[in-house]
């Protein structure tokens, strides 16, 4: 099955911060702005949310959990 680029896209920025799974598809991850520098998307799966593992922001390296 050929996609189209767009949903390409869409489905590359759809993962995890921390684990890098998709998101696709389910309903109770989170997305937010970094807590520091508020330039990235964060987004985490429950799995990552409910062991508080860690997450990094790509732009300032900030970390939490």
């Amino acid at each position: 099955m050929h996609r189209n680029p767009q949903e390409v896209l869409i489905m590359e920025q759809l993962k995890c911060s921390t684990c890098g799974t998709s998101l696709l598809g389910q309903e109770d991850f989170v997305k937010f702005g970094c807590p520091e520098c508020g330039e990235t998307i964060i987004m985490r799966c429950r799995q990552c949310r409910k062991l508080s593992n860690p997450y990094r922001c790509e732009k300032c390296g900030f970390e939490g959990p």
